[in-house]
């Protein structure tokens, strides 16, 4: 008895078939279509932009910062005060004596070595979170215009309710021209 070969299951001249052909197009497609299914669920357990943007670093350029100017930037939906300290105000806060303040602090425990000209604080006040107003109260520091608390220009408390000074966020010099906030052990 003869056989016959069904036109699609006839030999390639590479030694190929129709069926060897379909048989990898179906599997390439349920593999594509099995990824294309498994992409959303494994995106979704990552963060989204505005979680990791709340957390992360920030780098602000000082150079365009003049002399005794004050700077509001927000890291991780907090105020912060970055302020470039003239040299009057870098002797005048050297020259207060810590054990006369609220809560004592030196002005080198509230700088950078180094970088003793740049003042890097959180901008709320520490009685109840008010935002100070620049260039107010004692030592053209901050006054906190709801009750009353006055801060130096080193962020350090000299008049309350307030009960400790401007905290410290942490943060770190890039360079002369850049400090990343958000990096690096407190001052």
């Amino acid at each position: 008895m003869a056989t016959t070969v069904a036109p699609s299951d006839a030999a390639h001249p590479h030694g190929t078939t129709r069926r060897d052909f379909l048989f990898l197009a179906t599997g390439a497609g349920a593999v594509v279509g099995a990824a294309a299914l498994a992409w959303p669920f494994v995106a979704s357990m990552a963060p989204d932009a505005e979680t990791i943007a709340a957390g992360a670093p920030i780098d602000v350029d000082l150079s365009p910062i003049a002399d005794g100017q004050i700077v509001n930037v927000f890291w991780r939906g907090k105020l912060i005060f970055v302020r470039h300290l003239t040299e009057k105000e870098v002797a005048d806060m050297k020259a207060v004596a810590p054990a006369s303040l609220i809560d004592p602090a030196p002005f080198l425990g509230r700088v950078k070595d180094g970088h003793e000209r740049w003042l890097v604080a959180y901008g709320n006040c520490t009685h109840l979170g008010c935002v100070p107003i620049a260039n107010a109260g004692g030592h053209e520091g901050w006054g906190c215009p709801c009750h009353g608390s006055q801060f130096d220009a080193v962020g350090r408390v000299t008049r309350g309710p307030a009960p400790i000074n401007l905290p410290i966020p942490p943060y770190a010099f890039q360079g002369d021209t850049k400090v990343r906030i958000g990096e690096g052990a407190t001052a």
